[in-house]
């Protein structure tokens, strides 16, 4: 693991080298290389300055992945200064694809706030430099809007990047999360049924032990007794009974085990009781890795505490978000006269535990001391989205990143200030630049609004294609005539790709797709299907009609400005070159997002089996730990019963020790092994609870709600068909919190799925309309995001193994 993390680390160093000098050797050939071919020798104060320039620029590209901000703010420093004494093009490349691969990296490895601070600054500031160099004097202004397209484009590059690479980081962290519980699902289910035997050990049948002795010690004298102690034995042995037969088969709507936010508190109670002034503000936890790494991160805190600054008022912080979970402990500078007697217990490793433990979760941890002379551990970690943990910025540093973005852009603004002034030309003519800068804002708007309404924001950029070669002809431009329709044409392009990748990604969404599929949305699963059809149909049909608008629009600025090519020559290269990159646009789109629900479709898979294997295993243990109540603790507690009705105390108290003895063999036995792996019986309903565990921590909020109605006893097929239905419909995949509900009305029993709407697919409506045909039911699919299940309750043949499934 180590080699192949060396092995990364020098690749990525190398590949850091490998691009600024690859800049430096395009520059080289563009200046001075051009100008030694023509014959024009450059001057020595001119090969010095380049040098001059050129060297800072690699050294701070070299570095920019480490010190993005300062390499871009020294990159554009430096080709702005090298722009003046140097001759047109020495800059050329360092000062385009330089300063864009700068602004990339700060995209990609900096917050978007920073990024999009970083991109309106350098164009603002662009801008003003040229200003303070040429004034405002009726120029073009096409390269003012290339520059501006350039930034841009780099900087949402930079933003795709680095939102890439947090999916992969959040699907990572998932993916670990479900193997951790995977492993720690069946040891739980092992410990809770431990504690709950112990419980009934330690407080029932030692009751009737103890209270059975007493009244046959004092049977002479106190005769009453012995009556007293048989009522007692008769109601504890239900009590029992009961107590058990909850341990065997919890309600899954409601987890036996207090919630992880209980046991803080109590954690932090204990530490009260050793004189530990301690405030807590605690969140509601989910059960999980996440939840056990806060307990032992405020732990072990809390008990460095009391070791080194006992007194010390402590305040404990757990605050649960959608993309992360702060635990924060802080503490006082200790009362002045406080002995520390536990300071030199601990073994020095307390620290690197806490930074390991909150690793392990996904998160980070720090800590250090405070201005006040305490200490403080903060420690970030993932949320209930699994979302890779991130840093809190604050306030003051965002403030200084402000001020100094203004004061560099304001910059160039100072000579004009101070040596020079300028008359503005009179006339109301405007200029090329200033419409195409229009034209491109306005592209830019549609685009933000192509999400929320895709028909919309295709038919404002195809009118926009329009207006380019009117804004030509109206400012009088005098460039490439290809330029600007080509800028058009990349809007729609990115259009285009976007609404290709969101289709690719999820065909069962048409609202993700970004593409209305009319009103046939409908609630059942054939009105679904029919919407996912739609899909790459209106798709094509959007991609048809941009490439003929972007056509015509190219079409009329070449033949507006005047062409000896045939008429018919410009019409079929214009209508080619819209429609490939209309066609390429799309593809790429698609691609991408093929491959991203291919990569979905594997984790989920392995989210599924990883979940399926846990709850198994959790189930076997449950079903291994109650073989053993029935046949030794169970039934010696029925025969305590038994012979209390019939009032023989001293039978009763024998009994009562061996079904002491019997669950102590059996806590023994709970400690010692787990169930064969080759023998794990098939869950039923009464796993719900280890599934919907199972899926909370797997960072999937889950919530199973069962009505009164709903028989304890159910026939064996419907109770395994329900099980996996509920399983597949959560096996499907989704962020989304979701809501599952049994009812039984006569002889039906219901499944209703609300919150998974992928369940919706075509694979998994097949499966779970297999599963309901197979025993005479139906599906129903409603509003969407929800799926109804209904399996008729008919008797079955009963057969002895049929009881004995149902009772475990």
């Amino acid at each position: 693991m180590k080699s192949a993390l060396a092995v990364k680390s020098v690749v990525r160093r190398a590949d850091d080298r490998l691009l600024p000098l690859l800049l430096l050797c395009a520059q080289a050939v563009v200046w001075p290389g051009a100008a030694l071919l023509r014959g024009s020798a450059p001057g020595a104060s001119a090969l010095l300055v380049a040098v001059l320039v050129a060297g800072p620029v690699t050294a701070a590209l070299a570095l920019r992945r480490t010190r993005p901000v300062p390499a871009l703010v020294l990159v554009a420093a430096a080709c702005a200064l090298g722009a003046g004494p140097l001759p047109t093009g020495a800059t050329a490349v360092l000062g385009t694809a330089g300063v864009a691969l700068a602004l990339f990296t700060v995209a990609a490895e900096r917050d978007t706030f920073t990024a999009v601070l970083c991109v309106t600054a350098l164009a603002a500031w662009q801008l003003l430099q040229n200003l303070s160099l040429h004034g405002l004097s009726d120029r073009d202004g096409l390269d003012l809007v290339l520059t501006a397209l350039l930034y841009a484009t780099a900087c949402g590059a930079g933003l795709l990047v680095r939102r890439t690479r947090r999916a992969h980081r959040t699907a990572e962290l998932l993916l670990k999360r479900a193997e951790a519980e995977r492993h720690r699902l069946p040891a739980a289910e092992r410990r809770r049924m431990e504690r709950e035997l112990h419980d009934v050990s330690a407080h029932h049948l030692t009751a009737v032990v103890v209270t059975a002795g007493a009244a046959l010690g004092l049977r002479e004298r106190r005769p009453e007794l012995a009556e007293e102690a048989l009522r007692f034995a008769v109601g504890t042995g239900r009590e029992v009974t009961r107590a058990l037969g909850a341990v065997r088969a919890p309600a899954p709507s409601r987890e036996e085990l207090s919630p992880p936010e209980e046991r803080l508190r109590e954690l932090v109670e204990g530490f009260r009781r050793l004189d530990q002034p301690v405030d807590c503000e605690i969140d509601a936890l989910p059960d999980g890795v996440v939840a056990d790494a806060a307990h032992g991160i405020v732990r072990e805190a809390l008990t460095n505490v009391a070791r080194h600054a006992p007194g010390a008022h402590t305040s404990v912080l757990c605050r649960y978000g959608g993309t992360r979970t702060e635990v924060v402990v802080t503490s006082a500078a200790p009362p002045s006269g406080a002995t520390a007697h536990g300071a030199g217990l601990g073994g020095g490793r307390g620290q690197s535990f806490l930074r390991s433990r909150a690793r392990e979760a996904g998160g980070t941890l720090t800590s250090g001391p405070t201005a006040e002379g305490g200490w403080e551990v903060r420690a970030v970690l993932p949320g209930r989205t699994a979302a890779p943990a991130e840093r809190a910025v604050p306030r003051s540093y965002r403030v200084a990143q402000v001020t100094a973005a203004v004061g560099l852009v304001l910059q160039p603004l100072l000579p004009v200030l101070v040596v020079r002034s300028q008359t503005v030309p009179d006339g109301a003519r405007v200029s090329a630049g200033m419409l195409f800068a229009l034209l491109a804002a306005a592209q830019v708007v549609a685009l933000l609004w192509l999400r929320r309404a895709p028909r919309t924001a295709q038919g404002a950029l195809c009118g926009l294609a329009l207006l380019w070669p009117v804004a030509m002809d109206a400012g009088d431009y005098t460039g490439p005539v290809l330029l600007p329709p080509a800028l058009s044409l990349l809007a729609t392009c990115v259009a285009l790709a976007a609404q290709a990748y969101r289709a690719a990604a999820d065909p069962a969404d048409p609202a993700r797709a970004g593409v209305e599929a009319g009103a046939d949305r409908g609630t059942t699963g054939g009105g679904a299907g029919r919407s996912a059809d739609a899909v790459p149909h209106a798709l094509r049909g959007l991609a048809v009609t941009a490439a003929a608008v972007h056509a015509v629009a190219a079409a009329g600025a070449v033949l507006e400005r005047g062409t000896p090519v045939p008429v018919w020559t410009v019409v079929a290269g214009s209508a080619a070159g819209a429609c490939a990159a209309a066609g390429a646009a799309r593809w790429a789109g698609g691609l991408r997002g093929r491959r991203e629900r291919a990569a979905r479709g594997a984790r989920d898979e392995r989210l599924a089996a990883w979940t399926g294997e846990a709850v198994r295993d959790a189930w076997a243990e449950r079903r291994r730990i109650a073989a053993g109540l029935e046949t030794t603790v169970l039934a010696r507690t029925a025969d305590m019963v038994a012979q209390a009705q019939a009032g023989r105390l001293d039978v009763t108290a024998e009994r009562a020790r061996e079904a002491l003895t019997a669950m102590r063999a059996l806590l023994d036995t709970v400690r010692d092994g787990g169930a064969d792996p080759e023998l794990r019986p098939q869950p039923t309903l009464q796993a719900l609870d280890l599934l919907a565990h199972q899926s909370r921590a797997a960072g999937r909020d889950v919530e199973i709600r069962l009505t009164d109605r709903v028989p304890r006893r159910l026939p064996t097929a419907v109770d395994l068909a329900a099980y996996h239905a509920a399983e597949t419909v959560l096996a499907a995949g989704g962020d989304e919190p979701a809501l599952l509900e049994l009812d039984a009305d006569g002889d039906t029993l219901t499944l209703t799925a609300t919150g998974v709407p992928r369940a919706a697919r075509p694979a998994v409506r097949e499966l779970l309309a297999a599963r309901a045909a197979a025993l005479g039911g139906t599906l129903d699919t409603g509003p969407p995001g929800t799926v109804g299940l209904r399996l008729p309750l008919a008797p079955e043949p009963r057969t002895r193994e049929d009881d004995e499934e149902r009772e475990r």
